[in-house]
Formats: C-alpha cells, structure tokens, sequence
C-alpha cells in the first residue's frame, strides 16, 4: 500500500500518516463518544493498520513498484526487501573501494610516506566514521523516504540549509562521475590500449597536451554512452552492480594474494637507477651502459639516449658519465625493511627528478631535458594536496542511505552496514598503505597483474554508472519538494518517474569535470562538496541532541553530541587543508543558495532543529532582556501598529505600514493588529483571515514584524487589550502607531472615544503615542521626497520627537529630504541665546537640522478663537439636550460643520424651526439676552478658550512656517483627566491641524530616547 504519490509533499504536514478511506474502521457504535470528532483524531486501532501496512519506495524509479496487467490495470508487487548486506554493505563498498585505490594509492605512498599515508587515511577515515554516526542516529529516528543525506538535511536543518547543502552533494556526486569516467579513460589508455589515442605527441613536452586531449575525447564518448544506458533504464546498472562489485572483490583479493607471496617471492619488477635518478624503462631493454656481446663490448640503447653516438668513444651526458647504472628490485618484499625505509615523504615541485633517498651520485649543473628517460614530478607535491586527492576514496558512506527506500528496515540496516563497510574499507586502505613507492598496484597482482587492470577498469565503470543514476534523482527530490523555484522543470520526467531533464542537467555538468581531464584537479572538488554535505549530517545530529526535543529518539544509540562536534570540526579542518580557495568556492555556492530560497524559496514547515534551534535563542533572550530595561542608547521604537480592517477583512490604510517601513527600516519589534468585534467562537474564522490579510499588506509593503488580530465584545476592549498585552516578555512594544480618526465628527460617538481612551492607556502605560493625520497622503516605499522635515518642539517629552527624523531619513523615501527644528519663545525668553542654545544640544545629539525659533507674543484672544470655542461647547450641550434622531443628528452634523467652514462668521441654528442667522462679535451680548439659555461669551470655560487659543496661534505659526513641508512632526497635548472635554479636546487637535497635508502627532512615553553621551 503506498500512501504518497510520486512528489506528494503531504508528509510534512501531520505526525504520522495521510488518511486514506476512514469508514471502514469507524462503523462500530462503541465509541460514541468521540464520534464527532472522529475525523481529526482517528481510532488507535486504525492508526496501527495504516503504519503496518506502510511502505516507502526509492523516488523516482518505480519499475519494481506497479506491474501492468493485459488488459492496462495495475497491481502492487511487494515492496522492496533488499538487507543490510545487499543493500547497504556492498553499495558502500563499491563506492568507496575505486579509482583512487587502484590509480592513485601507490603514488601517495610513495610521496607521503609511510606515516604520512596512515596518517592521511586517518584522518579521512575517522572523518566518515563519525558521519556515519551521526547518519545512523538521524537515519533511526524514524522512517527516512527516499532522498538520502539530502531528506535527513533537510528535515532537520531547514529547507534553507538543506537545499543548499543537497545542491552541494548533487554536485560532489555528479563530478564524482566525472572522476570515474576520468580513471575509467586513464586506465584504458594507460594499460589496456596504450596506442589508442587520438592525439598523439610529436616531442616528448606535449606528451601532457596530448593525454589532456585523449581524456577528453574518450572521456566525452563514455560519459555519452553511460549516460544512455542511465536513459534506457536503471534495471540495467543495478543488474551489473554486483558484476562490478565482484570485479571489485576480485582484484583486492588478488593485491592482497600478492602482497603475501611477496614473503616467499619477491616479483621480479626491476628498477633503473642512474646514480641515484629512477629512469623509465620504455624506451630501453637493458639496464647497462654496455654489454659484452661475443667478447666484444658494445652499447647499449640506454648509452645511445644519453651520447650523441653509438660508439665508445662518442660524446656523452655529463651526469651519465659521472655515475653508475644500478638495478633494483621494484618490490623488494615485505621482509627486507622497505617500509622502514619509506616511513617518510617526499615532496617537492613539479619537474624534479625522483630520487632513491639514501643512494649517492655524482652532482652536476645541467638544464632540465625532456628528452631523457628520468622519471619526474608531473606535478607539485605536498601533504595538503594529497589529502585532497585522496578524500574522494572514502566518500561513497551515503550510498546506503541513498537507498533507504529499497531497505527492508532501513532503521536497522543504515547504521550496520554503513558502519561495518567504512570499517572493512579502512583496514583494506591501512594495509594497502604499506605496500611499495612509486609502483603501479598491479605488479603485486596474483596470478595476474591483468586482474587488477580489468577489475579496475570494471570498478571505475560501475562507480561512474551508479553517479549518473544517483545524481539525477538527488536534483529530482530537491526540485519535486519545491523549495527552489528555478528547479521546478527538473522534478519532471518519463512516465515511469525517470528523471530526464535531472539526466540531462547532470550529463552537461559532469561534461566539465570531463573537460578539466586531470584526475588530480578534479578530485579536490567533489572532496569538498563531500565534506561540505558531511559537515552539515555532524551539524544536524549535534543541534537535534542539544535541543533535545521531543521527536530526537533514535534507535540507535551509539551517538553524543561531541562525536558530532569533533566530527564537524574535522570536515572544516580537511576542506582547508585540501584547498582552502575550493573551501571557499564552496561555501560561497553554499551561501548564495541560501539566501537565494531564503528570498524566494517556498515556505516549508518541516519540524527542522534550526527552528528549535531558533526558538531556544529567543526564549534566552527574552528571559535576559527582562532583567533589565533598555539603556537610553539601545532605544528605538518598537511599534504597535493599530490597524483597521474594512467589511472585507482588507486593511484600510495600508500607508500607515509603509510608514512603519521608514521608520523601522526592519530593525526592533513591529505587531501590527487589529481588532474585530464579536466573539470568538463566531469570528475565529475570519480573525486568522484577517491575520494573513495583513501579513499579505506586511510583505507588499515590505514591513517586517507580525500580525495579530483580537477578536473581543467590543473595539474598547480589543484596543486595551493590545496596549495591555501585546509582545512577550521583554519583547513589548514601546509605541503605538495608529491613523487619525478622520471625519470623526460624523461618526458615531465611540468612535472617538475609543481613539481618546487609547491615547489615555498608552500614557499611562508610560508607552509614546504616534498619530498619523491623512495617512492615506503619506509616500509609498516607492516615492522619492527631496522637501523639508518640519520638527515643531514646544514641550520636551522624551526627545522621541527628534529621534523620529532622524530615523525616518536613514531610509531612501526620506533620505533627500533636509531637517528644520521650530521651537516656540514666549515674551520673556531669549530667542537669540535660546537659538544659540539649541544649536549646541542638536550638535551633540550628532543631528544635521536646521534651527529658528518663533517668537509667539502675548496677544487678545481673537473673535475666531470665540467662535471656534462657542461653536464646540454649543454643539457639545445640543448634542447632550436634545435627543436627536440618527438622521437629525447627521443633519446637525453636517449643518454645523458647514457653519465652521466659514472664514470668521458662521450661523448658528438655536432650534429646529428657527431661521439662520449670521453672528458677529458685538450680536454676541444682544443675542445672550434673548436666549438666556442659549452659551454667550461670558459663559464660555476659560480653560476651553485659552486651549483654543494656544492651537490656533500655533496652528498660525505651523502654516506660516511649514505649509509646504513634506511633513511636520508635532508635540500632541495630553488628553484632558474626565471624560467631559473629550469632545474639546478632539477640537483642539483638529484645530491645531487644520491646513497641514502631512502630519504626525508625536506623544512621549515618559522617558528619555535620546543622549549625548556616547
């Protein structure tokens, strides 16, 4: 029974398993009880049927999952059933046992050293031992589809690191095949078919020019036909795998027969030394300068490569005539002291002679000639470099999770075998370690040293077929989870779930490891795509068993975090020390991978540790910002946005969080609410609605924080509740942002008392208060401002006021824009020293503003201050007396806002029948004495007119000074202490408004935000 189809996802959004058909389990009546909710929590019973009838097969290939019938229906055929040994053992073995085995092992021995060798197998080998480790343990916490290193990532780092990562093993593994088809090339050009090239050198100096060219002709026609039968069908390169991995087997078997004959009898496989130069035999059947043919000595053809004659007395090499020609043994035994004898390296650059450390010869100065049989360096050697070209011969340990799908009990079988191929492999690296210097493998082959060549040949071909198989499905799976938008195209493939377009991708890739045709440069760069994917398997298993979440019980159990650790530090150490500038072409390719599904990825919710990870960190954090609050200098405005969301849950104003952009700029805390009136239970549906509507606002306009939406009894209680309870711990908010009520005075009354009373709470909760006036006016993130910034201080409150700008400009809206500070002098104040004076602070606050102080001087109070009073108190008190109809009361509404649009006089409606009339100041008396219960001047409050004063000389000032400013800052008077000048008080603040286009009333909570101290 198979519960996903092919690039189903629906795995990662439940604990256990998709439902399938749930009535046949829930017929019964016995269970009553939990009948309603028998959908969303199914019976324990069915919840057991459906883990043991579970199966998961390999993605991608599905040829063993549905056989046809005649007549087009399909039937499962039993999942798969492949061990531990089979399915695990000898996939790893064969990975891992290949072309550095056989092409490249002897010539590390012989450069490294004996203990440099063992020590270098090492390190790479205690590298892969730990990843397995921390592999099984992720491996056996639970069930592992197929995907391989790539899933195991993914799931428990994020789909961030985990793509990222998984595009770094995709291409380890596709140059792996590129380093296999590469050995496959070498060895036959090298030992089966040596004549066989295409280019051929005309002077022994393009020798290297012409073998670079060889390797990628014939290297280019194999990836071709390997790649074809990967197309054909994958049925064919697991039937020959075990063809291969016999080859395999049958070759090691063969070294080691050899290397125990070479106690008993050493091969005859004889070294030519001049002096103490290793020469290459090719060109020469006899190691001598002469020989005695019939009693008659003659040269030989080593005399006639060195002397400009055949004869005796010709013209000869001064270093040839100075030294001796000395035979010895290639392979002297395991009992005459060779490895005492080579227990150290080396090295030395490309070019310079090989020499027999120990041996004396006759030194002399000469120019390098290439047309000598010497034996040189064909490239530059040290230690880090073989580290490199030897890592990619114990990379293949993820072989058999690759297969977890075709595992019988995956859980069991990764770790065993795993474990135990890396151990096999390791002994056989050590042992092959000791060997000889400077040899090919196959001279201690018995019988044969065709063996290993055919077992080599066979092994490399058989590795380069399982990369190109392998690879493709790894992009699959990355493209089919949809975490990378540009990969989409290569989830697809044949009918049968072959990944075509995967294939394709991987040949075109692999055709540059090809093109680069040197086995030594090609290996350094899978080492590192291989160690970068390793180094995230130790990170994952050491952040699961750190956090110690609730999920993390592996089966096995053989793991700590410090096995994890030391095995992560151990992949960094081996990156740098293969080749610190691949290290960091990886890590780059990393990176930018990265970022890039961070930007534009799809959002995957996995359950991944650095999601734990994440929350850990900030559940410390939150704990230590409560023990103290914030220094002065670390202040910044965490808003709480009050947002209003329309009939259609949409936000009304969404410039007020294109505001909150500019003025965050995606640093501190930003909640941006709303509240919806009601209950709960009835409106919950329509709250989460709400919530992604605004987080939707939020992304367009780029604001960075989160939403939140309250549903209570009334828009009171949800707006007390926000200013009350938003934010955690020490994450709260410290300022509220909300829009001016605009066309207050014909809304109903809670409207603006609702507005008043939050004023009240966020004053009393010693919270700052920004009130945005015709916020529908305010720029987009898009516009570019180059106006002034307009800073009216008249009371001092915190300096919020002067941060404000500031913060505004850093972002590119505001950034043209120039900073003007007004402040106000009364009569008996210095305006000269109080300009002066200020100066001197905005210097030390290190702002760049622009000063003037207005000097306001003490005047009468003018006949628009009484009518603007008049009007207010008199609409309060017929609004209180009369009890007016909804419709009435519009009407008086708009009548008396009417009347307030008039420059100076205004008409004044004493009764419904009465006619209009037009008041002048010197009608005021004559009018109080015919209606004595009418409001004269003498009658109004005081307070009320010098408040209404103050705002409309200051409001004078504002306009005369900053009509045309892009936008004017403002100090916002605090709310009178009763409930009875509510209404006032709104007039005030309108008064004070009136004319401005842009406008920000600004309210301090209470402290200071600003210091010139650094």
């Amino acid at each position: 029974m198979t519960l996903f189809p092919p690039g189903d996802n629906r795995r990662e959004t439940r604990p256990f398993l998709p439902d399938q058909e749930t009535g046949g389990y829930y017929d019964g009546k016995n269970m009553a009880l939990f009948e309603e909710e028998i959908d969303s929590h199914p019976m324990v019973s069915s919840l057991l049927n459906k883990l043991a009838n579970y199966t998961n097969l390999t993605q991608g290939v599905r040829e063993h999952e549905e056989a046809e019938y005649e007549d087009g229906h399909s039937r499962n055929l039993r999942g798969p059933q492949m061990g531990t040994f089979i399915g695990v053992y000898l996939p790893c073995m064969q990975n891992i046992l290949g072309v550095i085995l056989f092409l490249r092992l002897t010539w590390i021995v012989g450069t490294a050293g004996v203990l440099g060798t063992f020590a270098i197998v090492f390190m790479c080998c205690a590298c892969t031992m730990l990843t397995a480790i921390s592999m099984s343990a992720i491996a056996t916490n639970g069930v592992v589809p197929a995907g391989g290193a790539y899933y195991m990532i993914s799931r428990s780092l994020g789909p961030e690191v985990g793509g990222a990562v998984g595009l770094c093993f995709y291409l380890g593994t596709t140059f792996a095949g590129s380093l296999y088809i590469l050995g496959t090339i070498e060895i036959l050009l090298t030992y089966i078919v040596p004549s066989s090239g295409v280019f051929v050198a005309a002077r022994p100096e393009d020798e290297a020019w012409a073998t670079s060219n060889n390797l990628r002709v014939y290297g280019s026609a194999c990836l071709a036909l390997m790649a074809l039968v990967v197309f054909v069908g994958v049925k064919y390169v697991n039937k020959l795998a075990l063809v291969f991995l016999a080859c395999v087997a049958l070759s090691l078997m063969a070294i080691y027969a050899g290397v125990i004959r070479t106690v008993i009898e050493p091969p005859d496989f004889p070294i030519c030394l001049l002096g103490n130069r290793s020469m290459k035999n090719d060109k020469f059947d006899k190691c001598a300068k002469t020989e005695l043919v019939n009693n008659e000595t003659q040269t030989t053809l080593l005399w006639a490569l060195f002397c400009n004659g055949s004869h005796l007395n010709a013209t000869c090499d001064e270093y040839f005539t100075l030294n001796n020609v000395t035979e010895m043994p290639g392979i002297p035994g395991l009992l005459s002291g060779v490895i005492k004898d080579n227990l150290w390296g080396s090295y030395g650059p490309a070019g310079v002679f090989v020499e027999r450390r120990g041996s004396v010869s006759e030194e002399v100065q000469e120019n390098l000639v290439m047309d000598k049989p010497y034996v040189l360096n064909d490239i530059s050697t040290f230690f880090t470099l073989l580290v490199g070209i030897y890592f990619p011969s114990v990379t293949g340990i993820m072989a058999g999770s690759n297969r977890s799908g075709d595992l019988r009990d995956a859980q069991r079988s990764i770790p065993v075998g795993t474990i135990l191929a890396i151990a096999t492999t390791s002994l056989i690296y050590q042992g092959g370690a000791s060997v000889g210097k400077n040899l090919v493998i196959g001279t201690l082959a018995w019988p044969s040293p065709w063996v290993i060549v055919i077992g080599s040949f066979f092994s490399c071909c058989g590795a380069g077929l399982q990369s190109l198989t392998g690879a493709p499905r790894l992009l699959q799976a990355i493209a089919r989870d949809g975490i990378i938008p540009a990969l989409q195209v290569f989830g697809h493939g044949k009918a049968n779930g072959e990944p075509t377009w995967a294939l394709l991708m991987t040949v075109g890739i692999c055709e540059i490891g090809i093109l680069i045709a040197s086995l030594d440069a090609v290996a350094p760069i899978l080492s590192m795509f291989f160690l970068m994917c390793y180094l995230f398997v130790n990170l994952a298993c050491a952040v699961q068993t750190l956090l110690r979440t609730p999920a993390w019980r592996p089966r096995f159990k053989f793991y700590h975090w410090t096995l994890s650790f030391l095995g992560m530090s151990l992949c960094l150490s081996l990156m740098f020390i293969s080749s610190w500038y691949y290290a960091l072409v990886a890590m780059v390719i990393a990176g930018c991978m990265y970022k890039y599904i961070e930007y534009r990825g799809a959002v995957k919710e996995w359950g991944d540790g650095i999601r734990g990870l994440s929350l850990n960190a900030a559940r410390y954090a939150l704990i230590r910002l409560e023990e103290a609050p914030p220094h002065t200098k670390n202040w910044r405005p965490q808003l709480l946005v009050l947002c209003k969301l329309d009939s259609d849950l949409e936000v009304k104003h969404p410039r007020l969080l294109s505001l909150t952009t500019q003025m965050k700029a995606g640093k501190g805390l930003t909640i941006v609410s709303s509240v919806l009136e009601g209950t709960y239970m009835g409106r919950g549906a329509e709250a989460k609605t709400g919530e992604q509507r605004l987080k939707a606002a939020m992304q367009e306009e780029k604001t960075k924080g989160f939403s939140h939406v309250v549903v209570t009894s009334s828009l009171r209680d949800g707006f007390s509740l926000l200013v009350q309870a938003a934010g955690l711990g020490g994450m709260k908010h410290n300022t509220v942002l909300l829009a001016w009520p605009a066309g207050w005075r014909g809304a109903p009354d809670y409207c603006w008392k609702n507005f008043i009373e939050t004023v009240r709470e966020t004053t009393s909760a010693h919270q700052a208060l920004l009130v945005a006036k015709n916020i529908d006016r305010f720029p987009g993130n898009q516009q570019r401002l180059e106006g002034t910034v307009d800073v009216w201080w008249i009371v001092h409150d915190g300096g919020l006021l002067m941060l404000l700008p500031f913060l505004l400009k850093q972002h590119k809206v505001w950034k043209q824009c120039r900073m003007r500070i007004f402040t106000v002098a009364q009569m008996n104040d210095n305006s000269i020293q109080m300009k002066k004076d200020l100066q001197m602070f905005l210097y030390q606050l290190r702002l760049d503003a622009q000063v003037e102080v207005v000097e306001m001087h003490e005047s009468d109070i003018s006949a628009f201050t009484y009518e603007k009073t008049l009007v207010m108190e008199q609409r309060s008190q017929m609004l209180k007396q009369m009890q007016l109809s909804r419709n009435e009361r519009q009407r008086e509404v708009r009548f008396l806002r009417e009347r307030e649009s008039a420059p100076l006089p205004y008409s004044q409606r004493a009764a419904p029948e009465q006619v209009q009339m037009t008041w002048t100041k010197e009608k005021l008396i004559t009018e109080r004495n015919r209606h004595r219960e009418g409001v004269g001047v003498k009658d109004l409050n005081r307070s009320n007119v010098r408040r209404m004063h103050t705002a409309v000389k200051l409001n004078a000032a504002v306009l005369t000074k900053s009509q045309n400013a892009e936008l004017v800052l403002l100090n916002m008077p605090g709310p009178p202490r009763n409930a009875e000048g509510d209404q006032n008080y709104m007039e005030f603040l309108e008064v004070l408004m009136e004319g401005l286009e842009r406008v920000l009333l600004i309210r301090g909570g209470g402290r200071e935000v600003i210091t010139i101290y650094s």
